[in-house]
């Protein structure tokens, strides 16, 4: 292929030549660009009736439309692959590794773009899905798109990638992050606390179905987790979303449920930054920062899901408080936690999000004997496949009572706005519990590979076996650095609810093909209960269900690409 008058060939059978490698994938982005323009106006054409786009058309074309989320998505995270690489360069950083994983990115990614992007195991969104047709697509036949697609994630790359990989075994993730030295000091140190702290004991926890202990608790708190991001005028360090996303990346590598119990505080935090009243944030913020408070969401109930805006549940007006009454389920760490931030309809004349308030609902923290023993609440445990150190329960509330000073904002019918202002946050720390799993399933996967001895050598030995792992180690960083752009969005003030639902789309992906191919790589080891991987699978499982399943993410990510 030629490109600028230069032969494009391989320096060696696995790597492109430095400086060209950079010069083709960035010219590979503009004529994506160009397609995703051409996708836009196809899928556009489908859903808009007299001059709007159409709820129900887009239902009617739910392939077209998720598919073009799914293309938006993968264009992004080449595009921040772009960056990431530049960016290294710049800083000397740029070796062999880094290398081969933007090469073998951009010629995977490229060719799935082509010929068939996988939106779940069943699903392979072709071009021709969206409304594209055979013309639209030939602006992928550039020079430098061809030489990636066919030189850029070939077998000699994945195995060059996995012996470097064993080589560096001592980094603490494969390739460097791109990220400043402050936040990679925050890595180390919650790496350390998941080697010595989680790892030894998380699947026991799983097994055993236990609560991660409250010492475990105790000292996240004492290492500020829970007040990362909380301004310090409320008791926090003020630090940056991107710093709490390297905690629950690092801490969820350990385990998920670790990872997730500062994401719940981070949440009530943000509803109650964003939307409380000046004595609510007094009041509650210190006590979030330091670990004295533990909160837990109360959102969905049985019947509605997703669709938050058919909530049953009613607050009552009774004097100056309120009384609440119905059913929620799927509420996490909800026994030992000492309040609710509650979603309930405070409004009986309406049927959608207009009648909906938050509330700030003081309960009692429960034991094993008794859980829940507040007045007005009782609740009974789900049992779960995975994510299980926090549990998940059913509620249901009959004249609970809420003290009318905890209304979120002092003002009723502003619950789904205050919820909608903390969806940035929490899609973009589902990314970063993602990347944790997805690189606990490749550690897990590394190890074993390099261990198990078939026909006289060891496992990773085996194309197909390397060529997982590399597989594994590119898309782990695609999410990474998807979900740090999204984090750095969010940080500088600017809108991504966009970024942070494509960084959690393909984080959830990720980590569910990474545990699975690591339990296929453990054979049937992987299928025994005593070994790690059975866990990560199972709590890598949930990510493509909870804040937004896979399918509603995609939704809300075309809504906003055809606004």
């Amino acid at each position: 292929m030629a490109h600028d008058g230069q032969d494009m060939t391989l320096s060696t059978p696995t790597q492109i030549v430095l400086p060209d490698l950079l010069k083709l994938t960035s010219a590979a982005l503009p004529p994506l660009s160009d397609l995703l323009d051409r996708a836009k106006d196809a899928v556009r054409a489908q859903v808009t009736e007299n001059g709007r786009v159409s709820a129900k058309l887009i239902e009617q074309n739910q392939t077209a439309a998720h598919g073009l989320a799914w293309l938006a998505t993968y264009i992004q995270s080449l595009t921040q692959m772009q960056h990431w690489a530049e960016k290294l360069t710049e800083a000397g950083k740029f070796s062999e590794v880094e290398q081969l994983i933007h090469q073998i990115a951009f010629g995977e990614y490229l060719w799935q773009i082509y010929g068939g992007i996988p939106m779940s195991q069943s699903e392979i969104l072709r071009l021709q899905d969206i409304g594209l047709s055979q013309d639209d697509q030939r602006g992928l036949m550039t020079s430098e798109i061809m030489t990636l697609s066919q030189s850029g994630n070939t077998q000699a790359a994945r195995t060059r990638l996995v012996e470097l990989m064993q080589e560096r075994s001592a980094e603490i993730i494969t390739g460097a992050s791109g990220l400043d030295e402050e936040l990679e000091m925050i890595r180390e140190q919650f790496r350390r606390f998941s080697i010595e702290k989680v790892e030894p004991h998380a699947h026991d926890w799983h097994l055993k179905d236990e609560l991660i202990p409250m010492e475990i608790i105790e000292e996240l708190a004492e290492m500020g987790v829970f007040g990362l991001t909380i301004p310090e005028e409320f008791g926090g360090f003020g630090l940056s979303k991107a710093s709490m996303v390297v905690v629950s990346e690092e801490l969820s590598r350990g385990y998920i449920g670790v990872g997730s119990l500062g994401t719940r505080s981070e949440i009530a935090a943000e509803l109650i930054l964003c939307g409380g009243t000046d004595a609510q944030k007094e009041k509650w913020l210190p006590k979030l920062a330091s670990g004295e408070t533990l909160p837990t969401a109360v959102f969905t109930e049985p019947n509605t899901g997703s669709d938050l805006g058919a909530l049953r549940t009613r607050a009552v007006k009774d004097g100056d408080d309120y009384k609440v009454t119905g059913n929620k389920t799927w509420i996490t760490h909800a026994a030992r936690t000492h309040f609710m931030t509650l979603l309930a309809r405070t409004d009986p004349a309406t049927t959608d999000y207009k009648g909906l308030s938050m509330f700030i609902a003081e309960k009692t923290p429960g034991t094993d004997e008794n859980p829940f023993p507040t007045d007005g609440m009782t609740g009974g445990e789900i049992e779960v496949l995975g994510y299980r150190g926090m549990k998940e329960y059913e509620l249901a509330f009959d004249n609970f009572h809420v003290k009318g000073e905890n209304l979120l904002g002092g003002a009723e019918g502003q619950g789904f706005k205050q919820l909608m202002q903390t969806f940035e946050s929490a899609r973009i720390q589902t990314a970063a519990r993602a990347i944790g799993v997805a690189q606990a399933a490749l550690d897990v996967a590394m190890q074993y590979a390099e261990d198990r001895k078939q026909f006289g050598k060891s496992l990773i030995e085996f194309p197909r076996v390397s060529g997982k792992i590399a597989m594994m180690a590119v898309e782990t960083m695609i999410a990474r650095q998807l979900t740090y752009f999204s984090a750095d969005e969010k940080d500088h003030d600017r809108r991504c609810d966009l970024e942070a639902g494509m960084a959690k789309l393909l984080g959830a992906r990720v980590a569910w093909a990474s545990a699975d191919n690591a339990l296929q790589i453990h054979g049937g080891n992987g299928f025994a209960l005593e070994y790690k991987i059975s866990r990560i699978l199972c709590d890598a499982r949930i990510l493509n269900i909870f804040e937004g399943a896979a399918e509603i993410q995609a939704q809300v990510i075309a809504r906003r690409l055809l606004d």
